[in-house]
């Protein structure tokens, strides 16, 4: 049977094995010193040491990836998200030792992985932009120029990546250099490509993506649209399928876009084509993730599709088993991302150790973690504990089952976004819909202002007691509390 690596760690690792070993793949595995006792290591049936050291020596590490998989004999690679997903050099380094990338080729994610590559080659099909220059930065004075060109606010891009790394908005020139040095460094960092450009920045957006899949036949499917706008620093929180807002007429010219964007360079494999959505009903493209999304779970909660198994098939030289006409939307789907932070100290991260980890069980409620009881959550990595996936018959339904699962989701010692998340449900906006990109920019303050008048009330009530029962205690009067 095939043999499988899975150049990555956490939910995702463990996601792909447990598609991978329902069709009888063999498993293998990578960890840094860090991860030496984490979760996906007990899904492999083989696992490898990359060292220790920061993701720039083990997870990004390409040699070292190859290396291991050439020992262990692989017939795929598959690079999850994050790290070297999205790394056009990583997916030729795999494609030049005979193994197969279990993703697009390395010429396709140049193309579309590369967000100034993408945008050019989306100009040139006359699908909706935003106003900026498509091309990198090379010096402040260049970027003065091209702000004063597209007129302020304006957003600093990273060319490579997604989850937000390498993003500014800037809003006048004062500010321009440092956010340039910053946003360059954490792109190098994140993804070992430090290039970056300028775009005009729309205000209060809704974000819409749209997942394709396509084979190497020259099929290309499209599933129903996410909306993610909940976002934090650019970083989503909630993604949910289908955007019930969106009319039919901007769907369907959304969809054909992503189709025709992913076809002009013979795309295959999983990929998502982003746009925003302004509030007078406009899109205009944003960027194409050329790799499996983190939210990929509710367009497969809506359609009751594999996009994983999916991926093996294509990357094995099959053809894509369903037709358009078969894609068919079931009810609506919401994910909450459950992260190791503290709301309540500017979103710090939370690692240590978990002391209590418990679950909940319910019907139409899907959970992708990464943890478990007596885990580790180290430092070094993306604070994503799990993803809690609920369905429902429609929206209200489906927030209704994800405030009860989050209810029954308990995680002690550390801190997580449940709180947080339950927090959000209540609010008014969200629960009628009506948010874009910059809701929490807005209503922060007021969310966790509710949070800390809760904390001070269960403060309170726990002191009360307290006083209560010691005073009995004096008084010597018997009590059954």
């Amino acid at each position: 049977m095939p043999k499988l690596l899975v150049a990555n760690r956490g939910e995702i690792a463990i996601r792909i094995f447990k598609t991978a070993k329902k069709k009888g793949w063999t498993c293998v595995a990578v960890y840094s010193e860090a991860d030496q006792n984490s979760l996906h290591l007990d899904f492999a049936d083989e696992v490898y040491a990359l060292g220790p050291g920061p993701a720039s020596q083990t997870y990004l590490h390409i040699e070292k990836v190859i290396d291991i998989a050439i020992h262990a004999k692989v017939d795929f690679i598959h690079p999850g998200y994050g790290f070297l997903s999205e790394s056009a050099a990583f997916a030729e380094a795999v494609e030049k030792t005979g193994i197969v990338f279990v993703g697009p080729s390395a010429n396709a994610m140049r193309h579309l992985g590369d967000k100034i590559s993408a945008k050019q080659t989306a100009a040139e099909l006359g699908i909706p932009m935003v106003r900026g220059i498509i091309a990198g930065i090379n010096g402040i004075e260049e970027a003065l120029e091209q702000a004063d060109t597209i007129g302020y606010p304006v957003m600093v891009k990273a060319a490579a990546g997604g989850g937000g790394k390498g993003m500014r908005v800037i809003h006048n020139a004062e500010d321009l250099s440092d956010s340039l040095d910053r946003a360059k460094a954490e792109a190098q960092a994140s993804f070992g490509n430090d290039i970056i450009f300028l775009e005009q920045y729309i205000h209060s957006p809704r974000h819409i993506e749209i997942q394709i899949i396509g084979d190497q036949q020259g099929n290309v499917l499209f599933l129903p649209e996410r909306e993610c706008s909940l976002q934090r620093r650019h970083q989503k929180l909630m993604e949910e399928s289908p955007a019930n807002f969106l009319p039919d007429t901007l769907r369907q010219s959304m969809s054909q876009d992503a189709v025709n964007l992913a076809k002009s360079c013979g795309y295959y494999s999983t990929g998502t084509v982003e746009f925003m959505v302004d509030q007078k009903g406009n899109y205009f493209f944003l960027e194409m993730n050329t790799r499996l999304q983190v939210e990929h779970t509710v367009s497969e909660m809506v359609t009751g599709l594999d996009l994983v198994d999916m991926q093996l098939e294509v990357a094995s030289r099959m053809p894509l088993h369903i037709k358009q006409e078969d894609i068919h939307v079931s009810g609506h789907a919401i994910q909450w991302r459950i992260n190791a932070e503290d709301p309540l100290q500017n979103f710090a991260p939370s690692s240590g150790h978990i002391t209590h980890y418990t679950t909940p069980v319910q019907a139409h409620v899907r959970i992708d973690s990464g943890y478990e009881q007596n885990k580790n959550v180290p430092v070094l990595y993306d604070p994503l504990i799990a993803k809690l996936i609920c369905w429902g018959v429609d929206r209200p339904d489906a927030i209704q089952r994800l405030k009860g699962a989050l209810n029954a989701f308990d995680i002690e010692g550390i801190s997580t976004s449940i709180p947080f998340g339950l927090q959000l449900l209540d609010h008014p906006d969200i629960v009628a819909g009506h948010y874009g990109v910059n809701f929490l920019e807005l209503h922060l303050e007021e969310i966790l202002k509710g949070k800390h008048q809760e904390n001070h009330l269960k403060a309170a009530a726990a002191l009360a007691l307290h006083l209560y029962l010691e005073e009995l205690k004096n008084l010597s009067i018997p009590h059954n509390i």
